[in-house]
């Protein structure tokens, strides 16, 4: 199959996924990153010809078309160009923007929801509950049960939902750790719904009982600097290290050197909720207890005291108990660790994922035929 892949945006460095959907997916994968109006195909300088460019141009002048008609018709030229077979949209809200495309192709086209795309109540609103793309999409792929159930109570016919986490990097099952150190390790954006500063509050009562303790936090986002001030308050920047955005190399070192990882997941006061987020898995495929929130799809992958150490949102003092646990009793986190690993490369690996994905999108090009 020749495969258009559709992004709103190219490579962004927490989106992981995506770079496995390119990397990963049967068939041949066209790139296509940008938003309505300004979309482009990876490795091409332009979508097509500057003669059909023009040509495009002057009928949108004469006849007054929207500004996005000449990049319209342009992707369309380039899926017939690159005999497109399927497309797969990453994001609800993406798919929305760019559903007139979409049906002029006349292709089968399946979209793959993540998280803020089914829960910004803005976004939702704005997409008219995705009740177009749920009619005319062949499938809808969603990351989480919350997910699913939000998106049948929409009224998205429940045979056409197919529920698949993301799956984590296969490399990450090669990191052992060693808990010799009283380190945590967070890794994610500075966003509201991941709530960076109930994770500094818990760790505070932490470092009261282990003195020694360590919380690394890798990532970046609006939260940032505010997260900053507060370690700055609570006096712990000997204790709680800002490392920025990191590769997967040294993420990985980090998680081969903790003794667990931290995640205080929220609702945000706008909706905004995750999907399954991919690193936890990533931590937990690596051998490592994860202390997280029963939110959105976090109870799907992580079992409560089997895999990982679950508290409600918005809980810190839990937060704390449950850290404070690990370090307590070792061979405890040992055994979350060791139990999650198995877990996920059983029932949420990449390879599943992706197999799951190509199912699809073959059932999506053979129901054409």
């Amino acid at each position: 199959m020749n495969i258009a892949l559709l992004s709103p945006s190219k490579n962004p460095y927490s989106e992981t996924f995506i770079q496995a959907h390119k990397n990963l997916l049967a068939g041949n994968v066209f790139y296509y990153y940008g938003t309505k109006g300004g979309i482009r195909l990876e490795s091409q300088s332009q979508l097509v010809s500057k003669t059909k460019r023009l040509q495009y141009k002057v009928y949108q002048k004469l006849f007054k078309k929207p500004y996005s008609y000449t990049n319209n018709r342009s992707v369309l030229q380039s899926f017939k160009e690159n005999k497109i077979d399927v497309v797969l949209v990453e994001y609800g809200n993406h798919a929305f923007q760019l559903k007139e495309v979409l049906v002029d192709s006349k292709l089968p086209f399946v979209v793959h929801f993540h998280g803020y795309d089914a829960s910004i109540k803005k976004t939702i609103k704005a997409c008219n509950y995705y009740k177009e793309i749920f009619e005319k999409a062949h499938k809808i792929i969603v990351v989480s049960k919350t997910m699913e159930e939000r998106l049948s109570q929409w009224g998205c016919p429940k045979a056409k939902i197919i529920w698949s986490p993301c799956g984590p990097n296969p490399e990450f099952e090669t990191v052992v750790p060693t808990f010799k150190k009283q380190q945590f390790i967070a890794a994610g954006r500075f966003t509201d719904k991941k709530a960076p500063y109930y994770t500094i509050l818990a760790f505070a009562e932490v470092v009261k009982v282990f003195p020694k303790a360590v919380l690394v936090m890798a990532g970046n986002g609006g939260l940032h600097n505010a997260c900053l001030n507060l370690i700055k308050y609570l006096n712990l920047e000997q204790h709680i290290k800002l490392v920025g955005v990191i590769t997967q190399k040294v993420y990985k070192d980090y998680l081969s050197n903790s003794v667990a990882f931290v995640q205080h997941s929220i609702t945000a006061d706008n909706g905004d909720m995750e999907g399954t987020p991919v690193a936890i898995t990533e931590a937990s495929l690596a051998g490592l207890p994860v202390i997280s929130t029963r939110h959105a799809g976090i109870p799907d992958v992580i079992k409560d005291k089997k895999t990982g150490l679950l508290v409600e949102e918005h809980d810190v003092k839990g937060m704390a108990a449950a850290m404070t646990s690990v370090l307590n009793d070792l061979q405890f986190a040992k055994q979350l660790g060791s139990n999650g690993k198995i877990n996920i490369s059983t029932h949420f690996s990449m390879e599943r994922h992706i197999q799951q994905l190509n199912a699809v999108l073959k059932g999506a090009y053979i129901n054409t035929k």
